[in-house]
């Protein structure tokens, strides 16, 4: 960490900060293996999706009720679920080790 901070926080001082702020919680990730590390960090459809989703709720900022938005959110869901048609990349190797690591919670 001290050597990405020596190389970055010139450029980008807040990223070191804010790792070491969050320190405890960011370091379980790296206790995956590399094809889960791969899987949980291509966050391109996470992405897409929120943004989706602010669209949809950017435009209708007034919602009658709870219902009518949930209604609208799922719609809007629906709709972003039919776009996805690329496969995860790597999503096999992934697989495989998500079995190893956690076959007692998985069914295939």
């Amino acid at each position: 960490m001290d050597e990405f901070a020596k190389k970055w926080d010139a450029q980008y001082p807040t990223i070191s900060a804010a790792w070491r702020r969050h320190w405890a919680h960011i370091i379980p990730f790296f206790d995956y293996p590399a094809d889960i590390r791969k899987v949980i960090y291509t966050t391109n459809a996470i992405e897409s999706m929120n943004m989706s989703i602010r669209k949809v709720t950017k435009n209708k900022r007034i919602f009658p009720n709870d219902e009518a938005m949930l209604k609208c959110l799922f719609l809007a869901l629906r709709n972003i679920a039919k776009k996805w048609t690329m496969p995860v990349r790597n999503w096999n190797e992934a697989l495989n080790r998500f079995v190893i690591e956690f076959g007692d919670r998985i069914s295939l």
